[in-house]
């Protein structure tokens, strides 16, 4: 197979996971192929279930026959889901033994609903990790301050962990110190922290998403041409600015006393994993959300039609860390505007929770419909 644009992403120094899981995209080979192209893991999230589950036929007949079995709805969306995350997981297991354990993982939320719930998180990770039973299987956890708590504790327990919903840099920080005291208390408790494995999932293209909506907003009401023109230049750049800030903390906390000591441990580098990478505005480029955010040691989970894109017409063009002085001058200049990014995120954070919870809920009350129909 000739050298494919994922190819040679993953040649630079960032692997590109997929940001989709459906039953057909297993059966059809549409995975493997994607796999032999340079898709190096895969994530899921409740909404990707929702769509698949709820507005494709592949279920009906999985949930027909557990509903004849007598199981809940629950116990239903357990086992189908599970089954997708197994069945990708073991078309990833060369790439996670070719890798050392670096790629080819499968992403499984954790029930959103225990977002706010510590021990029931670890409760159900656990649960999930044993059921799965997948070496190269992650689960996803919030960044919120129970999902802290949760993924420290997840991660001492030998499971590898998805820290997803970060938007900020606060967020990302806080994310990175629960990795090393959960791989801390790991060696207090004779584990091998070699054998685990973290990503920090930080969300991208919201960010521009609502700044541009403050702007466009602004711009409708600014009479100052000079203050209009710096507005304008400042749409569809917060996102990427607030990324190249979180990389170079990523770098710094990875760098640092801390980690050396459990690097010498055989601990491994919990990378960024740049998520929402989609392109929202149909102004920007396609694949703005790929090729401004090329980083060495990260991922970029990238849904079907943006890794179609960027495989169609990407080029391998080193963007981070970039100019980190412009990355804050952008964030000043939104402040000067009253666009504070910290409150920004914190909206996105409780957003992008109800919103899983949302499709969690959306989800069963679909596969309900279904056995009852079916």
């Amino acid at each position: 197979m000739k050298d494919t644009a994922l190819l040679k992403l993953h040649e630079y120094g960032q692997s590109v996971w997929i940001d989709f899981i459906s039953r057909s995209l297993l059966d059809s080979g549409r995975l493997k192929r994607l796999i032999e192209q340079g898709v190096y893991g895969l994530t899921s999230n409740p909404t990707i279930f929702d769509k698949a589950i709820s507005k494709s036929p592949d279920y009906d007949r999985p949930i027909k026959e557990m509903k004849a079995e007598h199981k809940t709805t629950f116990e239903i969306y357990d086992d189908i889901t599970v089954k997708d995350i197994q069945d990708a997981a073991d078309l990833f297991k060369p790439i996670y033994e070719m890798t050392e354990g670096l790629d080819g993982y499968v992403s499984l939320e954790i029930n959103p609903e225990l977002a706010d719930d510590s021990e029931g998180t670890v409760a159900e990770g656990k649960r999930l990790y044993a059921k799965v039973a997948r070496p190269n299987v992650m689960l996803k956890v919030p960044a919120t301050g129970a999902g802290f708590v949760a993924v420290g504790e997840l991660l001492s327990e030998s499971i590898n962990v998805n820290v997803t919903l970060i938007f900020s840099l606060q967020q990302y920080i806080r994310t990175s110190e629960s990795y090393m005291e959960g791989i801390e208390n790991l060696r207090k408790r004779g584990g091998i922290a070699k054998r685990v494995h973290s990503v920090a999932s930080v969300f991208v293209s919201r960010v521009d998403t609502s700044v541009d909506d403050i702007i466009d907003k602004q711009l409708n009401t600014q009479a100052d041409g000079v203050q209009r023109d710096e507005l304008g230049r400042l749409l569809g750049t917060a996102a990427v600015a607030n990324s190249a800030v979180i990389y170079d903390a990523y770098s710094r906390m990875f760098s640092g006393e801390r980690f050396e000591k459990l690097r010498k441990a055989g601990a491994n580098v919990q990378r960024v994993l740049w998520g929402s990478t989609s392109t929202k505005n149909p102004a920007y480029s396609d694949i703005k959300y790929v090729t401004e955010l090329i980083g060495k040691k990260t991922v970029n989970t990238i849904p079907e039609k943006t890794l179609e894109a960027f495989l169609d017409h990407g080029e391998v063009t080193e963007a981070l860390p970039g100019d980190l002085e412009q990355a804050h001058a952008i964030i000043e200049a939104l402040m000067k505007y009253g666009i504070d990014l910290n409150d920004i995120c914190d909206k996105l954070l409780k957003d992008g929770v109800v919103a899983f919870q949302s499709s969690f809920s959306s989800l069963l009350e679909a596969i309900e419909e279904k056995a009852a129909r079916l």
